[in-house]
């Protein structure tokens, strides 16, 4: 339970599946709003068999997730992915690209130290875990 000035609190779950909205009622003088959050999460199995993506925007190796329940229309919606294994010795850095209230596009990058060291972007399957939030 959170408190704010004004002495209004509040933290309500409604829960089902992978989500959770979270609602706090914030006072101030002469304005008084409610905000909404809602949470997803999720794991995917994710492998690369693909060579260090280098190039902008090329998605073309990317997998597609797509989110249990879609959030809100107009909803900004941000991604945080981990790796939840250490499957294989190379770090796997992730990408994740085209977030939208509907899913995200996410793979496995392996760490690009700069344009004369690089990895073979080959990666064994690893865990990835994701939360998925509005702002």
């Amino acid at each position: 339970m959170i408190t704010y000035p004004g002495g209004k609190s509040g933290m309500g779950f409604c829960g089902g599946g992978s989500w959770l909205i979270v609602g706090v009622q914030a006072v101030q003088p002469f304005y008084r709003s409610f905000l909404m959050t809602m949470i997803q999460t999720g794991k995917i199995s994710l492998g690369s068999d693909n060579a260090v993506e280098t190039a902008g925007g090329n998605t073309s190796t990317f997998t597609k997730v797509t989110f249990p329940t879609p959030f809100p229309a107009g909803s900004e919606v941000i991604v945080l992915p981990l790796t939840q294994t250490f499957n294989g010795p190379d770090t796997p850095g992730i990408r994740v690209h085209e977030v939208t209230e509907r899913g995200f596009l996410i793979r496995l990058n392996e760490v690009r130290v700069n344009a004369s060291v690089l990895s073979d972007g080959k990666h064994t399957t690893e865990q990835v875990g994701w939360l998925a939030t509005t702002v």
